[in-house]
């Protein structure tokens, strides 16, 4: 109750807000601010909301999508103590370049990783050696003029009411969807019914150049934080489950654990939280502390960079500490579509070399 009318008082300053970003889109729109656009595919991957619609999973598989072609990945390394334009390396953490780049670098071998608050730098930095470059959160962005726009909107969130910041967590007005190529709805019920499906393009209300399409995300195996060892979610049924995040938006995942245990002790930080020893022992301290011998911990893919960067090996190594990797994955007859206009988007402008 007291968020709520916290929201109400803050309203005004979202009517300000709401002004000045349209204002500041308006100058884009008529060419008062300049634009950059790069001889080469440009992919950006963005949404209108604060964190938690999937970035990160879609990033990734745009990546596998494209493995033919030489790929740098750019972020602003949301979270990292550096400034600047840095490109990952084996010496790199979550507090030089960011939990999601670092993500990226270890995940994707044959993929440059780079980090620059200034977007347009990065891409100069990049574009020479690459046949392509994917912005990871970057449709608010527009010194850079992308070649293809992917903005995604979580499927329970539309049709709810929202408010810009700092009285809501919109960061961009709802019509600037009208920039983008492919409008993709993320973490989508599966099985998807035809009425849920035509409720968000009614929603969304594309015009006729975009596409509205779906996906919904993919869980892996249980993979251990300092061993390489992995075991199936079916493989914990009944456990008492730890669940440790610092993510924008658990639910998902808390959905999907429920599945296989109804136990579940969630200590739950904000989005890209910087991990004290303190909250570690305190975690560690109520996982012990617990009877029963059917017990695991589990975070995020996200979270367990911070966590391997910060320091943690001494208090964990020895625990049954796993992360649970995510994919995304499109329905049947979107991800036709969608990969289509991807390859095609990328071959019709990749340059000659």
């Amino acid at each position: 109750m007291l968020l709520k009318y916290l929201r109400l008082l803050l309203l005004p300053f979202s009517l300000v807000y709401g002004m000045a970003i349209t204002l500041r889109k308006k100058l884009y729109d008529w060419g008062i601010m300049r634009a950059v656009k790069f001889d080469l595919p440009v992919i950006c991957v963005g949404n209108l909301a604060v964190g938690g619609s999937g970035k990160t999973p879609t990033t990734e598989y745009l990546v596998r999508l494209l493995a033919d072609y030489k790929i740098a990945i750019l972020s602003r390394g949301y979270g990292r103590k550096t400034k600047g334009f840095i490109l990952a390396d084996a010496s790199a953490t979550a507090e030089t370049i960011g939990d999601e780049p670092l993500q990226y670098y270890q995940k994707f071998g044959n993929v440059t990783v780079g980090v620059c608050e200034d977007r347009v730098a990065g891409i100069e930095k990049l574009k020479e050696n690459h046949d392509l470059i994917i912005l990871d959160d970057a449709y608010q962005h527009r010194a850079v003029m992308a070649g293809f726009n992917i903005l995604l909107f979580e499927f329970r969130k539309l049709g709810t009411l929202q408010f810009l910041l700092p009285a809501g967590n919109l960061r961009d007005v709802f019509a600037s969807r009208k920039r983008a190529d492919v409008l993709l709805v993320t973490k989508a019920p599966v099985p998807l019914l035809h009425v849920a499906q035509q409720a968000s393009i009614n929603e969304l209300q594309p015009n006729s150049t975009q596409k509205v399409l779906h996906s919904y995300l993919k869980y892996g195996k249980l993979e251990h934080l300092y061993h390489s060892e992995s075991r199936s979610l079916d493989d914990i049924k009944d456990f008492q489950i730890f669940l440790l995040t610092g993510i924008a938006n658990p639910a998902p995942l808390i959905e999907e654990l429920e599945k296989y245990s109804k136990t579940i002790k969630h200590e739950e930080f904000p989005d890209h939280y910087a991990f004290k020893t303190d909250d570690i022992k305190k975690f560690k301290a109520a996982f012990d502390a617990e009877e029963k011998k059917e017990k695991i911990i589990i975070t995020t893919e996200k979270d367990s960079k911070r966590l391997k960067a910060a320091g943690f090996e001494n208090l964990l190594i020895n625990l049954p500490v796993y992360f649970l990797p995510i994919e995304v994955e499109l329905f049947e007859e979107d991800k036709i579509t969608f990969d289509e206009l991807i390859l095609n988007y990328v071959k019709s402008n990749r340059r000659n070399r």
